[in-house]
């Protein structure tokens, strides 16, 4: 009863995965929910995986849009990835990076634009600029001087 278990937990995490392997090109656009893992070439758009592992040997020229990416192969084209990118030192990149956080190892190479986007927080209060801020000399003064008011 418990080895059914095991297995069945071993055998769920691979349903949602694709892999691209080493020797394989794909021209074209692809669209998935799942992990992808490519060791091969793609070419065309790459569209809603959850996570992009881009192996050593893989290479994409095109468009990806995903939740996170490891990159180590080399990318060419228009990335757009809404949680964490990581460039591995092997990383190859060329082109126009849209991120929500950035890893960067020592190696990569990064040519190319990039541009931080983070989700706006909308259940915090705005902040009150009326009080000033405690780096303001005239605020500390005002705070530190009580006896000092001005009067219209």
């Amino acid at each position: 009863m418990f080895s059914e278990k095991k297995q069945k937990e071993h055998m769920e995490p691979s349903v949602g995965q694709n892999r691209i392997n080493e020797g394989t090109k794909l021209v074209g656009d692809v669209q998935s929910s799942g992990f992808f893992r490519i060791d091969g070439i793609i070419e065309g758009t790459i569209e809603r995986p959850s996570k992009v592992v881009l192996g050593k040997s893989g290479q994409i020229k095109g468009k990806l849009v995903c939740g996170d990416a490891d990159i180590e192969g080399c990318f060419e084209g228009e990335l757009q990835v809404s949680g964490t990118l990581t460039l591995k030192a092997s990383a190859r990149i060329q082109g126009q990076v849209v991120v929500g956080k950035l890893s960067v190892e020592p190696g990569a190479i990064f040519n190319g634009t990039c541009s931080m986007h983070t989700e706006p927080k909308t259940n915090q209060p705005a902040a009150n600029t009326s009080k000033g801020s405690l780096f303001d000399r005239a605020n500390r003064l005002k705070k530190t001087n009580p006896s000092e008011t001005t009067s219209v």
